[in-house]
């Protein structure tokens, strides 16, 4: 018997839930749907530019169910790209788990935001300088 799948963190919900190419009636266009977590995985890595560990452990996921999950949304979104689909945001196997910590510049949230070179505050060592910057502006938080 298959363990239940794991829940996905996911940030950020989607403002908007429905795309669709303009100029042709609802009634006549066909839908892809993508789920919560996939929209998530887009946002992350294509986004805000993170790298799929740092995406992954964000989304706490292992890499490799983070790549089957950003792969399943690329297929979806270029399908309906070229295809001529509607796009649907629903669902999915996720939690709501909005960052602990933002940025004043862009607003960007995460829950561990990491200093240069992918090191936390604690890496550096207790004589090091606090340098920590957003993945997504480069500003200093």
């Amino acid at each position: 018997m298959p363990r239940k799948p794991k829940s996905r963190k996911v940030a950020q919900l989607p403002h908007q839930t429905y795309f669709k190419p303009a100029g042709i009636p609802l009634r006549h266009l066909q839908e892809e749907v993508i789920r919560v977590e996939e929209l998530e995985a887009i946002r992350l890595k294509d986004l805000v530019g993170l790298e799929q560990e740092v995406c992954a452990k964000q989304m706490g996921i292992s890499r490799a169910t983070f790549f089957r999950i950003i792969n399943s949304a690329r297929s979806a979104l270029a399908r309906a790209l070229i295809e001529g689909k509607a796009i649907r945001i629903e669902g999915g196997n996720y939690n709501f788990s909005p960052g602990s910590e933002a940025c004043s510049h862009c607003g960007f949230s995460a829950s561990n935001i990491q200093g240069e070179k992918g090191q936390t505050e604690e890496d550096k060592g207790p004589s090091a300088a606090k340098e920590i910057s957003c993945p997504r502006c480069g500003e200093e938080v």
